[in-house]
């Protein structure tokens, strides 16, 4: 399992938005990336890249990277092997499809994880990561609240956020604007560390 060092000093930390793509909301979250000119990871659920791989297109085409968060969203260290290598080869399948690209790094629904789900997302490639600050968007926190936890990240962190909520969208101007105050700049996560580096110009 890949953790987090919050103190590595490398100026960069990661935006991650889980469980898209959503038609609901995925437009406007790229439209506010892009108009504050940020790139994020998106970790999409594979039945939702299948449902609308126009989207997952999109996510690419405005330079996130697209990452792997399972094909339900299940909690998969209740499953047998067979059924987590499923749930990952799934996806990877779906987002090659609609994007062209394989995702590198995967990211365990609820943040569940065990030795199994770590050695099955070993053997397709994927670098298992987790998060430094949780904005708890997933559990009704407003706009306000989640900038006031993104203010919190220190280079080299991760933050969690989902595509499908509007507060969330709302927040990423402020969420850059304090990062530039603060001199760092939203990055890629290393697949070797599962830290936040600079972009090595990779889709």
């Amino acid at each position: 399992m890949t953790h987090v060092d919050s103190r590595a000093g490398n100026g960069y930390v990661a935006l991650t938005y889980d469980d898209g793509p959503n038609p609901a909301t995925t437009g406007a979250l790229l439209d506010a990336l892009r108009s504050a000119g940020v790139r994020a990871t998106c970790f999409n659920v594979g039945r939702h890249v299948q449902a609308a791989p126009a989207l997952a297109r999109a996510q690419r085409a405005a330079g996130m990277w697209v990452a792997n968060h399972s094909w339900t969203h299940g909690h998969l260290t209740r499953l047998g092997t067979a059924r987590m290598t499923s749930e990952l080869a799934r996806t990877q399948r779906a987002v090659r499809r609609a994007t062209g690209t394989t995702p590198r790094l995967f990211r365990p629904p609820y943040g569940e994880t065990n030795a199994a789900l770590q050695a099955v997302a070993s053997g397709l490639g994927l670098t298992e990561v987790l998060w430094s600050v949780d904005t708890q968007d997933w559990n009704g926190a407003g706009t306000d609240r989640i900038v006031r936890a993104a203010s919190t990240l220190q280079p080299g962190g991760v933050l969690l956020m989902h595509d499908g909520h509007q507060a969330t969208i709302d927040a990423v101007p402020q969420i850059v604007a304090d990062l530039t105050a603060r001199g760092l700049r939203a990055g890629m996560i290393s697949t070797a560390t599962g830290r936040a580096v600079a972009p090595d110009g990779s889709p």
